[in-house]
């Protein structure tokens, strides 16, 4: 499914209208690395995971039931270091860039990559969307450490529950069963309104005060149909919007490749968020690799599998 070329300008250009400063985790001056590496990478994904649940298999198996092709935050990182630190990404000579949702659940897998790699920029906002479009990448690439690296991770993200139910979430400190993700099952209670005929495409995009939701609503617009026919619409949701997003992660990447150093490593996929108590999962559908020329010379996908 393809974005048509007015949507993507329209989105790219309201980006470029604000200078973005990068967000997230800040440098330690005690975490620089003045003389080679404190510790590997692989050894900062083993610390990472150590302090978190140990696996749980209902909750796997529900997952990966829901999910198929998911694995557990642990496997990713594990699996996406391990590849990397082949091709020379180091703690001490890459930099982290993640589009994700704003909401906090979102920051799971951006902290444990981040506890890896020492920093982060932030490129997305509401359902993961790379709102700091073309601006914000150029400012990412001029971060990036002198003869370095950059993984840019980027998705949507999606709920479930102890019971299986897609689409909510159990969060720490809340009796409530929540939505997950909010922003996006909002746009596509609003795009079910338009396919069943009872509510009209609003102007809300102009609107600042709620300019991301706008956009989400209207990013899109394009998957009423797939969403309609689908047989669990929440479980096929994270999957409309990542498509979406992937046009959007690809044309900014295209717009500013000139500003990759050594290598930029674009990890895409669906974030699976579950209760505080059991480790999240993620869903790759990208692991591609861009030498210092902005060429995708590998697809590294199949080893995440």
């Amino acid at each position: 499914m393809k974005l048509s070329p007015a949507v993507i300008t329209l989105f790219v250009a309201t980006t470029e209208a604000f200078t973005v400063a990068p967000t997230g985790h800040g440098t330690s001056k005690i975490n620089m690395i003045i003389n080679g590496e404190t510790e590997t990478a692989s050894e900062k994904v083993a610390s990472v995971f150590s302090k978190l649940p140990e696996e749980n298999a209902v909750v796997d198996k529900l997952v990966k039931t829901n999910f198929p092709g998911a694995i557990s935050n642990k496997d990713l990182a594990t699996r996406v270091v391990e590849l990397l630190g082949e091709k020379g990404f180091k703690p001490s000579n890459s930099l982290l860039a993640t589009s994700l949702c704003a909401d906090e659940l979102a920051r799971e897998l951006e902290d444990e990559f981040v506890e890896i790699y020492g920093n982060n920029f932030n490129l997305g906002g509401l359902s993961g969307f790379p709102f700091a479009g073309n601006t914000g990448f150029g400012a990412m690439a001029a971060h990036i450490p002198d003869d370095g690296f950059c993984l840019l991770i980027h998705g949507p993200h999606v709920g479930i529950t102890k019971e299986g139910q897609v689409g909510k979430v159990e969060r720490s400190g809340i009796a409530l069963v929540d939505n997950c993700c909010g922003s996006a099952i909002a746009a596509s209670n609003y795009l079910q309104g338009i396919t069943n005929g009872g509510a009209a495409i609003t102007p809300k995009i102009q609107q600042f005060s709620d300019f991301q939701q706008g956009a989400v609503q209207e990013l899109i617009l394009p998957f009423g149909k797939r969403l309609g026919r689908a047989e669990n619409r929440m479980r096929e949701l994270p999957y409309a919007l990542y498509d979406s997003q992937e046009a959007l992660v690809t044309d900014i990447v295209n717009t500013g490749k000139g500003g990759i150093k050594k290598g930029l490593a674009v990890l895409g996929g669906i974030q699976i968020n579950t209760s505080p108590d059991t480790l999240d999962y993620f869903h790759p559908l990208k692991f591609d690799y861009y030498d210092s020329d902005g060429n995708v010379v590998e697809n590294m996908l199949p080893y995440l599998k």
